[in-house]
């Protein structure tokens, strides 16, 4: 017989909670049963007036709408409150009924700006010592890579701006020549924040911003992760992650393991300071040229000086050159009777000048290790290679980090740390599940042995 569905839904009231309407396994369900809000709203009550206003939105409720978009990859917010409109599953994680009003999604935009990245970065840290005290990380083995996140502007907006101010106002438009000997570089009208990047040589230059994260080896929980512009080094971020890797886990870093990317000296200095194991493919020293490699000069870092080939000393001239490159020079006469002066001096020049970094003996040090790899090296780097980049990719296609929501460096900061704290949640209900499938397994044999020796 051919059956027929009325579509007549004249029900007005329905008894019981939403959450009978909704399957256990699904991922707010399973993340609620392992996430606690309990302590947010003192987190965030000096931002607010206790007796006087308007009531705000009750903070749980606003992050737990935040996160169900970020779990769902609903990462903008109009989209995010026409979904939860008809979605059972939101309201029931966020604590609305079916008849209350849901707040406009300008509403989270403001919770934003007033909470701030930093109070977003100690929520995404709440995740991680969840993830530690349930020892699903234990934050000793880390993998840490960067990603560039592609800008929420347009090719329209990018302009040309002028490096040297000086040659800029010097410009005499009767030479066209003029125009073109100014360095020059675009930058982001509409976020200046972003800033020119590339993943590959082959692929052209993209407004971006840059996330440096750091994994866990055990289950690839996130322990760490921050936001800088597209441009800058990877380098530059290492010493104040690996310090804050260590704080947020309550745990000593024993091994890090990083790309070529990371493998300049002031990297592998920061390393030794904390006495922490780096796994990184140390670059190998650029091939010799003309003259006599710099390999062949001898640096002396306790003394500052350099001693050449011929055992002469070459002394610091001038200042540290960004932070970290010295050039030593040699003395005139020093060079003119030395008898390698053909091979070692170029022609241009009455003296050798040799460029060492103040971190160059970790740096020697690192290619040497290198070079002694074995195959427990090899394994956690090979380990580095799918463990991060696995939760770059998870993040960019499930997450909503493909692309940046919002404009600005703090926007994209609080963007970061709600797609990490969901992956770590994600990872702690997991967790959650796998141990009461055990204890469910676990329990069986017994019930089954008492129920034998009562019969």
């Amino acid at each position: 017989m051919l059956g027929r569905k009325e579509r007549d839904q004249l029900e007005l009231f329905i008894t019981g909670s939403l959450r009978q309407l909704i399957p256990s396994d699904h991922i707010l369900v399973r993340v609620d049963a392992v996430l606690d809000l309990s302590w947010l709203r003192d987190e965030i009550a000096e931002l607010y007036c206790l007796d006087n206003g308007r009531p705000c939105i009750d903070p749980e409720a606003a992050l737990r709408l935040m996160l169900a978009g970020f779990l769902l990859g609903i990462v903008h917010d109009r989209r995010l409150m026409r979904e939860a409109a008809v979605n059972i599953a939101i309201r029931w994680f966020a604590g609305y009924s079916l008849r209350e009003g849901l707040p406009d999604h300008s509403s989270l935009t403001r919770i934003r700006q007033r909470w701030g990245a930093e109070r977003f970065r100690r929520i995404f840290e709440r995740t991680v010592r969840a993830c530690v005290a349930a020892k699903i990380a234990t934050g000793e083995i880390v993998h840490v890579d960067a990603s560039l996140i592609r800008a929420h502007v347009s090719w329209d907006s990018l302009a040309v701006r002028h490096i040297e101010a000086v040659e800029e106002a010097n410009i005499d438009d009767s030479f066209p020549d003029d125009r073109q000997r100014g360095k020059s570089k675009k930058i982001c009208v509409t976020d200046p924040d972003a800033t020119m990047a590339t993943n590959g040589r082959n692929r052209r230059l993209e407004p971006s911003y840059k996330q440096h994260t750091a994994v866990d080896d055990v289950t690839g929980v996130i322990v760490d992760v921050e936001v800088t512009t597209g441009e800058q080094n990877e380098g530059m971020a290492v010493a104040a992650q690996l310090d804050a890797i260590a704080t947020t886990t309550g745990t000593p870093l024993a091994i890090v393991t990083m790309d070529a990317g990371y493998a300049y000296a002031k990297v592998f200095r920061s390393l030794e300071d904390r006495k922490i194991e780096g796994i990184v493919p140390a670059k190998a020293e650029q091939p010799p040229r003309k003259v006599i490699p710099t390999r062949r000069f001898k640096f002396d870092a306790r003394h500052n000086l350099v001693r050449c080939p011929r055992g002469k000393i070459l002394r610091p001239m001038g200042k540290l050159q960004r932070g970290a490159f010295q050039y030593f020079h040699a003395r005139g006469k020093d060079c003119a009777a030395c008898p390698l002066k053909a091979r070692c001096v170029s022609p241009s020049r009455h003296a050798r000048i040799a460029v060492f970094n103040v971190n160059h003996p970790s740096l020697l040090r690192a290619r040497r290790k290198r070079l002694g790899w074995g195959k427990r090296e090899e394994r956690l780097y090979q380990r580095h290679r799918w463990r991060v980049e696995g939760v770059h990719g998870e993040a960019k296609t499930w997450h909503g980090l493909a692309r940046a929501i919002r404009r600005g460096l703090n926007n994209m900061r609080i963007q970061a740390f709600l797609a990490a704290a969901v992956i770590n949640l994600k990872r702690l209900a997991a967790a959650f599940l796998t141990l009461i499938l055990v204890l469910l397994t676990a329990s069986t044999p017994s019930m089954r042995t008492n129920a034998f020796s009562t019969v």
